[in-house]
């Protein structure tokens, strides 16, 4: 066979060459759209590469962006990977520390940000140590401290519009994402073109998400975000249209969107698509019509609104489950014909579940002495991957690599069918889940205590931590509890001394985290119940706050 390195490169190269006439439209912040094709981004990304060319940055060099959906976003995921570099996707909404810390771990040179988000980084700006230049990703600087600094369209300014892109190996990393944070410090994901190439032809399957040249996308989903669930390389290499909504990411702003543009795929978290039926409604003009499917992840919907926009609105809800060290793709919803066989109500209980692996996924259980766990869809064990698209350690976290993944050989493997030592490394999730009969996966509950709400996650650990850092904070544990918009939001159950009460307390939280990983209730208690074990029973925690209160938000005049 030919010895073909599958790159970024030639996913960009395939985009402009094939379907150069394709259109990638962006919402303004004033409410006007910019509009260019594949052929129109691809001159500006080859501007690009030489400007950081000129700029000096060396080959596996990063820069970071913090950005919102748009254009220039979509000239940064191909400028610095096709042309030898890694490009750091930053989450704005991290803390502070945390974002200092991956950012000095990453040891990005450069740093593009939207302006909207100028003021994050100038707050944390004296504590960046390898940041060397700032580029405002707009026409012009804003009034800044930062310094040096210099707007995108000046540092892209003049360089020629062709470009002679390196012979890159496939494993070469591409770009990095980090976590957010579950259980301590965010770790590191580093991507490769071969993972990311694969895992964007995988995209075009049926039994994937079948995105193919007549589509037009609509990532409402945050491009910094896990590859922004990797749309912006397999949108590109499929030769679909792209809509990117930059900061208008509220409902009526999607529905518009949907409308006026011809949007076949949007993708979002569950929240959206429950409000969203909600919306339409309520609002008459409403209309979705041209939506073939949807794609959301990070938790369950509501199996009423998945019935719903599959019958009414004609646009099936295909979820996913995957994680930053997977790309972030593992499994999504298929319909097998066996399930079709299933009586109705059987099947949409099936389809509340994440569904089986995508091609290239191989997903196994284990107890918590590494044994098989039977596929009956009862027995639960930890949900273990491998995937070519599937990271295999984390950056520079040794300790946290040896946690994290096993090296154990699959049966065949371990039969002798095979002597690749790096196919025996699978990583283990965190996540505990079930198999059923028909091999679909559920996941039932997490490993850590973690919260995820609105598809971002919150450290109940770290909530926990600085909550017993004040002074008047005896004990303190945080949990999860349903909430009917969000999925999830924090509780915080606290034993005092007496001396404190619950704004204080908030404003001690603000010091060190943004506004909505706060709790929604403080629970002030003289004693929190433990397990066998001495650990907080955060299990027993839940169920009584439902026998209470049922879920959040509270109703006006519950007793807080």
């Amino acid at each position: 066979m030919m010895d073909y390195d599958l790159t970024l490169t030639k996913t960009l190269k395939r985009g402009v060459d094939q379907f150069g006439h394709k259109e990638i439209a962006t919402k303004l912040d004033d409410g006007s759209y910019h509009r260019y094709t594949y052929a129109d981004a691809y001159e500006r990304i080859c501007q690009l590469a030489h400007a950081l060319d000129e700029y000096g940055l060396e080959r596996g060099d990063r820069v970071s962006v913090m950005a919102a959906n748009h254009y220039r976003h979509y000239e940064l995921y191909y400028g610095p990977s096709c042309s030898g570099r890694s490009i750091h996707m930053t989450n704005h909404r991290l803390p502070d520390e945390h974002l200092i810390k991956i950012i000095n771990e990453a040891e990005d040179r450069l740093l593009f940000v939207d302006p909207a988000f100028v003021d994050t980084i100038e707050s944390i700006e004296a504590d960046l140590e390898t940041v060397e230049k700032y580029v405002v990703l707009d026409e012009t600087v804003p009034e800044t401290s930062l310094e040096p600094v210099t707007d995108y369209e000046s540092f892209i300014e003049g360089y020629s519009t062709e470009y002679n892109w390196p012979d890159l190996d496939e494993e070469t990393e591409c770009g990095i994402c980090y976590t957010s944070g579950t259980t301590g410090l965010p770790k590191g994901a580093a991507y490769s073109h071969r993972g990311l190439f694969l895992l964007s032809m995988s995209y075009g399957g049926k039994d994937s998400f079948g995105i193919c040249e007549r589509d037009v996308i609509l990532p409402v989903v945050p491009m910094f975000h896990v590859n922004g669930w990797c749309l912006p390389y397999s949108g590109t290499l499929h030769g679909s249209s792209f809509v990117l909504p930059n900061s208008h990411t509220d409902l009526e702003d999607v529905e518009e969107l949907i409308r006026d543009e011809g949007v076949t795929i949007a993708a979002a978290v569950p929240t959206i698509w429950t409000e969203m039926a909600t919306y339409i409604d309520e609002t008459p003009a409403a209309d979705i019509s041209t939506l073939d499917r949807i794609l959301t992840g990070g938790s369950s919907p509501p199996p009423a609104v998945m019935r719903r926009f599959d019958e009414e609105f004609d646009a099936p809800i295909i979820q996913g489950y995957g994680m930053t060290e997977a790309s972030p793709h593992l499994v999504n919803t298929l319909e097998t014909t066996e399930m079709r066989e299933l009586p109705e109500e059987e099947q949409y209980d099936l389809r509340t579940k994440p569904g089986q692996p995508t091609p290239g996924v191989e997903l196994r259980l284990r107890d918590e002495n590494g044994e098989p766990v039977p596929h009956n869809g009862e027995s639960k064990g930890e949900i273990q991957v491998r995937s070519p698209w599937v990271i295999d350690e984390y950056y520079d976290r040794p300790d946290a690599t040896e946690e994290s993944f096993t090296d154990d050989a699959s049966e065949s493997e371990a039969a002798g069918e095979s002597d690749d030592a790096s196919s025996k490394r699978w990583f283990k999730t965190g996540d505990i889940g079930t198999i059923d009969e028909y091999g679909y996966l559920d996941v039932v509950d997490r490993v850590d205590d973690i919260i995820k709400s609105g598809g971002e996650w919150i450290s109940s650990v770290e909530l926990e931590n600085e909550l017993m850092a004040h002074d008047a904070v005896v004990e303190a544990t945080v949990v999860s509890v349903d909430h009917e918009r969000w999925q999830e939001r924090p509780v915080a159950y606290v034993v005092t001394n007496g001396d404190v009460i619950e704004t204080e307390l908030r404003e001690h939280l603000l010091e060190r985290f943004p506004k909505w990983w706060l709790p929604d209730l403080f629970a002030f208690t003289g004693d929190i119940p433990r397990t066998s074990t001495g650990k907080y029973d955060k299990q027993s925690l839940r169920s009584s706050f439902v026998d209470e209160y049922g879920s959040l938000p509270l109703e006006d005049g519950d007793d807080q």
